[in-house]
């Protein structure tokens, strides 16, 4: 299978990075800036699930070439570019699959694509690009999850699981794969939520007891619209995202505390604007998430 992933950011440079490692037919589609870098410096992954350096396949848009597979992990706000960029590559049995977070993306997705092309996905880790344009690992999970919509183990399903076998990642197939992208969705508009409102990581802001609360609210609410939208959920979703945000290291900064600390474009529009609507449209009560949001719109206002 030749792949194409859209990017090689933290993440797409991430997969694409242990894909090639194993031998795999990897090409990375990037703009020209990140081309010229890659080109001279090769592509170097920093992890402690094992560093690599090599140089990768390279393609821009407007160049030939056509993928069986196309991973895209581009934030949300540059996801219409992507498509743009992917269309020219793709043939009449590539498929698409998507490690972003929240759900609005697939909207787009299937407009551009069809649902019957696009996998449902997600992935389970932190690493960004630093300074020197390296992909910089920095959690102790790698994880990357996708499946069908109908949970089928279907033909193509058993090419993918092939193909992403024995690589230095840990790599699931889901069969309900809907229900595990808004149980991330929760656990991720949370995190960010809560760490971008208090502009602090999530150890400082658990260690006080409105700090707790103030998770465990926010938690609540998003729980409440995904039910009322009627999204399936394991009864106990609330508390075992809380948990789960217990166990984080003390000094995890959500991605978008990290845009907003680079005084970069955020997310925000694309997780909490998005369940802050359906909020409104179902009439949930959501104040915590309301102020999350705010927050993020006048930092958005000050940085345009």
């Amino acid at each position: 299978m030749k792949i194409l992933v859209a990017g090689a950011g933290g993440v797409g440079g991430y997969i694409g990075g242990r894909l090639a490692e194993q031998g795999k037919d990897v090409t990375f589609l990037v703009r020209q800036q990140r081309a010229a870098k890659l080109k001279k410096t090769g592509l170097v992954i920093k992890s402690e699930k094992g560093n690599i350096s090599f140089q990768p396949s390279l393609i821009q848009a407007g160049e030939n070439g056509s993928f069986d597979v196309v991973i895209i992990a581009s934030k949300a706000y540059s996801l219409q570019h992507v498509i743009e960029d992917v269309k020219p590559f793709i043939h009449a049995e590539s498929v698409i699959i998507p490690f972003l977070n929240g759900y609005q993306h697939y909207e787009q997705l299937f407009a551009a694509f069809a649902k019957s092309r696009v996998l449902g996905g997600l992935c389970f880790i932190e690493s960004a690009l630093n300074e020197e344009g390296e992909v910089i690992h920095t959690s102790a999970s790698h994880r990357f999850v996708f499946g069908e919509w109908n949970g089928e183990q279907t033909e193509r399903m058993k090419e993918l699981e092939k193909v992403f076998a024995n690589v230095n990642a840990e790599v699931m197939i889901s069969r309900n794969i809907e229900k595990d992208i808004w149980k991330k969705y929760l656990f991720i508009a949370a995190q960010a939520g809560i760490t971008s409102l208090f502009q602090k990581p999530i150890g400082p802001i658990l260690e006080t007891d409105s700090g707790r609360n103030t998770a465990k609210t926010l938690i609540g609410e998003i729980g409440a619209i995904l039910r009322a939208e009627g999204v399936p959920a394991d009864p106990d979703l609330e508390e075992e995202s809380y948990c789960t945000m217990t166990k984080m290291s003390y000094q995890m900064k959500s991605s978008m505390l990290r845009d907003m600390e680079k005084g970069q474009t955020t997310e925000g529009d694309h997780l909490h604007g998005f369940l802050l609507k359906k909020a409104r449209d179902l009439s949930v009560i959501a104040p915590v998430l309301e102020t999350v949001y705010a927050n993020v719109q006048i930092y958005e206002a000050e940085t345009k």
